[in-house]
């Protein structure tokens, strides 16, 4: 397995490695210290598993960034180890093609388990998106929707059964976002919450486990 590690603090890569080490398959590890020479990394290995990239370091525009990684090198998943844990910054990473975005300030166990389900095909959405409220006054539609964030005795809101829904329907993404009026990069948030609580991996282990709780009907 091959990981970019980049950041621009010598100190946390090499506890990242420590961290990385940790991963059920041997991993090679390939750094960079800005993001001009993370793109080179990714350029010199087209086969990486996985880049880690940091949000504020030499050569980075923050989320832009995010998504100029994305676009080039879309074969790539990504996910954002960033110090900065405020709802805005995750949201725009993740409509922007992240798979992830772990604080810096998370757990060992906690970064291990985010890794391991982006590794396996799925997206970790920190749960300081699900829990904390929507910033104030906002009319911008990638954020996630202001409806009810209260969650039904599987701990899933209403918006999040909604898309449920949706899914079962086979609907996409993009499909789910004009039913429901939102953006789909913010379809994309609630379909990664509806996994982690189901926790599963994919649409069709999605729905087979909500048939199983009488979520809903049997597709």
């Amino acid at each position: 397995m091959k990981i970019l590690l980049v950041d621009d603090h010598s100190l946390f890569r090499e506890g990242m490695r420590y961290v990385l080490q940790q991963l059920p398959e041997h991993v090679e590890i390939f750094e960079a210290s800005n993001f001009p020479d993370a793109l080179k990394q990714a350029e010199l290995h087209p086969d990486l598993d996985l880049a880690l990239l940091d949000l504020n370091m030499p050569g980075s525009e923050g989320p832009i960034s995010v998504k100029f990684f994305h676009q080039r090198f879309p074969h790539i998943p990504v996910v954002v180890v960033s110090g900065e844990d405020g709802r805005i910054n995750m949201e725009k990473v993740m409509s922007h093609g992240a798979m992830g975005f772990v604080c810096k300030s998370s757990s060992a166990p906690v970064m291990l388990s985010a890794l391991n389900l982006v590794l396996a095909g799925g997206v970790y959405v920190p749960p300081q998106m699900m829990q904390q409220p929507p910033q104030p006054n906002s009319m911008n539609s990638d954020r996630v929707d202001k409806r009810s964030m209260n969650t039904n005795e599987y701990g899933l809101t209403a918006r999040q059964m909604q898309v449920l829904t949706h899914l079962a329907e086979g609907m996409s993404n993009k499909q789910i976002a004009q039913a429901v009026s939102l953006a789909e990069g913010t379809v994309k948030i609630h379909v990664a919450a509806v996994y982690q609580v189901l926790r599963v991996n994919s649409r069709m282990e999605a729905v087979r486990v909500a048939e199983q709780l009488g979520l809903i009907g049997a597709a």
